[in-house]
């Protein structure tokens, strides 16, 4: 076209009474922005949210540290109460304690206790800013992923009020929990970020926040799975699927190439495999103790369970005892005819409703790492075990409600939503109150576990060491009736629990009954691979042995016990304390046959070492009668003599 000459426009004539066609294109949707990140648009409701699940989590600040785990993690690990040190970070690369190797939570406790010491307040305060803080990831996640507000809200609640994750919160050793769903959201975020635009930085940045998820608790090893779920809906980056009705365009690929990006994530995932479960080799049941048969009938029922307590959050416990043979055949098939009748409804609604088929396949993918099959521990299920599958029931439920509230009038429908909505986040808020003050003492945890559940033997140790506890602060006594009574109870459910063994043992200890204490020490070490159990186990036998003066045999149950926990300080003490003890027997037959005033005196300093005041005294005295001008025995009587009267 020649430069300053107007194109003509070609004129459209109508014959008369003739009317133009116009075609108006009516969007399904509103259209929203490309991203929605939390700060622009919801930070409101996202701090609304943040304050009501801190206010509802609160007492765990007044909490104190319970006899599950917390002692093993935090109160009684040198490495840990030492702080954050150079040293503590190489010893957490390395470290395989608690059958699990999770650096980036012993390095959390260790800062804990950097800022905190031994205060379960800071720590327990930790653990609700990092729940707090998954909600509102979750919520800027799903927001940024399908621009649904309200329903993102919804799903966010429930995530953070639910009582079933009261546990991974309320739990301070649980720390691992909280931490990996937080790497794992924000790697899901990265994710998001990186589907907008697929570039090498953005995907390393998926890979580093999956890594430090994984170092954190290996549970997120789905992840992978995961992410190619999400490709399916929200995002639709699969080429068969239509791009998201509020107006983002999202690059799409074939499901081969999909699969293809995953696979640098799956060898993380493997890699973590690999060394989860040679760290928890020795906390696996053998085949004879728990058949496989007997591990998949426990995994269908207890994904049918954990529907059970999303839908009905009541009797809720810490442990739960594992069935094993007891669960009938009938029982199991239920549950699986049940688990596959969902899976095959949900397929037949992917196109329509693509929300109910992901977040079901969330919800069993998720569970797999800790459903059973591969089993570690005694538990039969655990409620921290659905902190990152629930969000799968959640999205099923909130869209699937909100789809429903669309068949009623607008103004109607909203109402409706928004009552359901109330309802159900304020009883589960009242639950979720109720719940978090079972964790305030190991005595109110386990008394709890006891009822409601039935057989629960772990319950029974464990309320009766918190029993144990409370008697010796009250009165100083190191048994308790009552106490003895629950490890009684727990052996005679499981005569293989290796820590009710431990523990009546102790009992018998105390009681002077070492031949009695010994048999139980002894069916502790028959019944259990657990190093820790096994190194008190052999101490115990030790101080019993050392009792009974058989100083060989108390010589190499120490010696056992220092191979399995070579850094316990105390148990090098005792034994430093037995070759005292031992070296008192010598000289006491030697004075017995040889008398002398240095034997006599060498005795008494021994004696007077080991807190043996009156014995000490005796030898003193005995070295003056064999030589009356000995000046250094009448010195270290003068001495002690002095030193007590001087003690308040």
């Amino acid at each position: 076209m020649p430069k300053g000459k107007a194109k003509r426009q070609k004129r459209k004539w109508f014959a008369v009474g003739e009317r133009p066609s116009i075609t108006v294109v009516v969007p399904t949707a509103m259209p929203s922005p490309k991203a929605v990140p939390v700060y622009q648009r919801g930070w409101m409701l996202a701090l609304a949210l943040a304050l009501v699940t801190a206010g509802i989590y609160s007492p765990v600040l007044h909490h104190s540290f319970v006899n599950f785990d917390d002692q093993a993690y935090i109160v009684e690990n040198r490495h840990v109460t030492g702080g954050l040190t150079p040293a503590t970070v190489r010893w957490a690369l390395t470290a395989m304690e608690e059958s699990n190797w999770h650096p980036l939570t012993w390095m959390s406790h260790a800062l804990d206790c950097e800022f905190f010491g031994l205060n379960p307040a800071g720590h327990h305060a930790v653990n609700v800013v990092l729940h707090v803080a998954n909600a509102i990831l979750l919520f800027s996640l799903l927001l940024g992923a399908t621009g649904a507000r309200w329903r993102s809200l919804a799903v966010a609640a429930l995530f953070a009020l639910h009582p079933l994750n009261v546990e991974s919160v309320a739990w301070a050793a649980e720390r691992k929990n909280v931490l990996s769903m937080l790497f794992c959201l924000l790697a899901l975020l990265a994710y998001r970020w990186y589907v907008r635009r697929p570039r090498f930085s953005r995907y390393l940045l998926v890979a580093f926040a999956f890594a430090l998820g994984l170092a954190a608790k290996p549970m997120i090893v789905t992840l992978p799975f995961a992410l190619l779920l999400l490709d399916y809906w929200p995002l639709r980056r699969a080429q068969s699927s239509s791009q998201p009705v509020d107006g983002r365009h999202i690059p799409q690929s074939s499901w081969w190439r999909l699969g293809l990006e995953k696979v640098p994530l799956l060898g993380l995932s493997a890699a973590s495999s690999v060394v989860t479960l040679y760290a928890q080799r020795l906390s696996m049941p053998t085949s004879e103790a728990l058949p496989f048969a007997q591990r998949v009938g426990n995994a269908i029922s207890s994904y049918a369970q954990y529907l059970g307590k999303t839908f009905w959050p009541a009797r809720l416990a810490v442990f739960y005892p594992h069935e094993g043979g007891h669960l009938s055949a009938a029982t199991t098939g239920l549950c699986l005819l049940f688990l596959g009748a969902v899976t095959v409804w949900t397929w037949m609604l992917r196109s329509s409703r693509p929300y109910l088929l992901i977040g079901w396949l969330w919800f069993l993918g998720n569970l797999i790492p800790v459903i059973g099959l591969v089993q570690v521990g005694d538990q039969a299920m655990a409620d921290r075990y659905v902190y990152l599958p629930l969000i799968g029931v959640s999205v099923m439920v909130v869209w699937g409600i909100a789809s429903l509230a669309g068949y009623l009038p607008q103004s109607r429908g909203v109402a409706v939503l928004a009552a359901v909505a109330i309802t159900v986040l304020v009883a589960l808020s009242a639950v979720t109150v109720r719940q978090v003050a079972t964790w305030d003492t190991s005595y109110d945890l386990w008394s709890h576990a006891l009822e409601v559940t039935t057989d629960n033997y772990l319950a029974e140790d464990y309320i009766g060491s918190a029993l144990l506890v409370r008697a010796y602060q009250t009165t100083g006594q190191r048994y308790s009736d009552e106490a003895t009574a629950h490890f009684r109870n727990a052996v005679r459910i499981n005569p293989h629990d290796a820590i009710g063994h431990l523990n009546l043992g102790a009992d018998f200890h105390e009681h002077g009954r070492l031949s009695e204490a010994i048999a139980q020490y002894t069916e502790t070490l028959e019944d259990t691979s657990d190093e820790h159990l096994r190194a008190k186990a052999y101490i115990a036998l030790g101080a019993a042995y050392g009792t009974l003066h058989a100083f060989d045999k108390a010589e190499r149950s120490y010696g056992m016990a220092a191979k399995l926990e070579p850094g316990n300080q105390g148990l090098f003490m005792r034994m430093a304390q037995l070759g005292v003890e031992e070296r008192i027997e010598q000289l006491m037959e030697d004075v017995a046959t040889h008398p002398s005033a240095r034997s006599y005196l060498e005795l008494g300093q021994l004696q007077q070492s080991l807190g043996r005041s009156d014995e000490a005294r005796h030898s003193y005295e005995q070295a003056l009668k064999e030589d009356p001008k000995f000046q250094e025995a009448r010195q270290s009587l003068s001495s002690m003599l002095h030193s007590e009267s001087n003690t308040p």
